[in-house]
């Protein structure tokens, strides 16, 4: 990205994808039936203090989280009301909050107060205990339809636990994260804003943005229906808006016996990856390539 785009210096910090979210709303029983067919073993429902409910898909370095509420009224958490189903949340790891947010208010970006919360863990000897974080977030569109922050892990060894890490389909990891833009560029200066122009690049019509392995490809619309076809998600008029993940998978014969168990329908495009249409899998594009 060039210089003369970025809204303000700072001192930029290495980019490390901590999760992608997954809004279920009050769905969240179906969704967590539908990804558990997609062949991704599922934590236990985890019960924030902030009244959301939760359950992930840890993978090696980073996790995909489902996330809703249980009942049939409004969600406990407000800032959840205005998120369709869907891929809605990109998360990056940080090492202070407190730092990140007077330097994302001293670039000029709209960082709101940070928030403390934990959910309790049960471990799989019977032991209890609580999972601790901490996130900054930004003013609702300051990311368009993208619902970006960054968490603060005060217990991670109850996050990423050897004996939650198999999937069914060979899900190692978070590969690539794909976002809808009319304009790449507008999100591309934000993230160059918070992380350097060494971390974001221009290539054609696409934006991309390199956090620690995984590409992060803001692409328009067009290019995603050339690209992906079918399994392309509706986002209706949304902007700036995820749309899919690619999963690195151990093997893709794996994951194609996985997604067959589980009568998911799916679109083989050579020999390098499998597509999980938006339409089966809670409007979210899943792609696994080794």
């Amino acid at each position: 990205m060039a210089r003369s785009n970025i809204l303000s210096t700072m001192s930029y910090f290495e980019p490390i994808l901590d999760h992608a979210v997954v809004d279920a709303r009050n769905g969240i029983d179906d969704a967590a039936t539908l990804y558990r067919r997609l062949g991704f073993s599922l934590t236990a429902r985890g019960y924030h203090t902030l009244g959301s409910v939760n359950h992930l898909a840890v993978f090696q370095t980073n996790f995909m989280e489902l996330l809703g509420w249980e009942g049939d009224g409004e969600s406990p958490r407000p800032e959840l009301a205005r998120y369709p189903t869907g891929l809605n949340g990109l998360v990056f790891r940080a090492d202070d909050v407190d730092t990140l947010t007077a330097a994302f208010t001293n670039a000029g970006l709209p960082a709101r107060p940070p928030d403390s919360f934990s959910r309790p863990v049960r471990l799989p000897n019977g032991a209890q205990t609580d999972a601790r974080f901490r996130t900054v977030r930004f003013e609702g569109g300051t990311f368009g339809s993208t619902r970006l922050y960054f968490c603060e892990h005060f217990t991670p060894e109850l996050v990423w636990r050897p004996d939650w890490q198999h999937h069914d389909n060979g899900a190692l990891d978070i590969a690539r994260v794909i976002i809808q833009a009319a304009q790449p560029h507008r999100l591309g200066t934000l993230f160059a804003t918070m992380f350097g122009e060494a971390a974001t690049s221009l290539e054609g019509d696409c934006c991309v943005v390199r956090a620690n392995g995984v590409r992060i490809e803001i692409m328009p619309r067009a290019e995603i229906a050339r690209a992906f076809r079918d399994a392309a998600p509706d986002l209706g008029n949304r902007d700036e808006a995820m749309a899919g993940l690619t999963i690195r998978t151990s093997s893709l014969a794996t994951t194609a016996a996985a997604l067959s168990a589980g009568s998911i329908p799916t679109m083989q495009i050579g020999n390098e990856r499998i597509l999980v249409p938006a339409s089966a899998a809670l409007n979210v594009m899943l792609e696994f390539a080794l």
